[in-house]
């Protein structure tokens, strides 16, 4: 994407929460964003983690996933309160446009900092942005303990042979 293409996006994400919240917005015309993509929406408040909500997979053109997604990232993520227009000032909102997931058949194929991972096993899934490894200084094995955990497993289950892992890629920007 160029620098027009991420400034619209992130406009129409950031006028979609203040529309919501009753802040003066402006309407985005984001048309040419009609191809089905996976993305998420990062809410970040003092470069903390203040909502995140995504689309693994391509299932909504762009421009209507950024729209869904700045929404529920800023009511819906069960881990924090909704965002309130007294601190929607100080919210920075960063998106990230994935490529689809394709199935890997050995770890040595997921490339740590480069790469997103999804983690499954039975219902048991969870998913780690490629960016959750550069903002955690977490090594491979620490990640995928992690990745273990946050699926409800434990440290170790990523080493189980009937484990999936599936990764992607992601183009990452956010507001100045």
């Amino acid at each position: 994407m160029n620098e027009k293409d991420k400034r619209v996006l992130l406009s129409l994400a950031r006028n979609t929460i203040a529309k919501s919240l009753g802040l003066p917005y402006q309407e985005i015309d984001a048309s040419e964003f009609n191809k089905k993509k996976g993305a998420f929406v990062t809410l970040k408040k003092n470069n903390q983690l203040r909502g995140c909500i995504g689309y693994i997979f391509p299932i909504k053109p762009l421009n209507q996933a950024i729209i869904d997604l700045s929404l529920e990232a800023s009511y819906e993520d069960p881990r924090f309160q909704s965002v309130t227009k007294e601190e929607f000032s100080d919210i920075n909102i960063e998106i990230s446009v994935l490529t689809e997931p394709m199935l890997i058949n050995n770890l040595n194929e997921f490339e740590l900092y480069r790469d997103g991972i999804i983690l499954s096993l039975n219902y048991h899934k969870a998913v780690f942005l490629p960016q959750v490894a550069m903002e955690t200084g977490w090594t491979k094995d620490q990640l995928l303990e992690a990745l273990s955990q946050k699926a409800g497993l434990v440290p170790q289950a990523y080493k189980r042979a009937d484990v999936q892992f599936m990764t992607f890629q992601a183009e990452v920007f956010h507001e100045m």
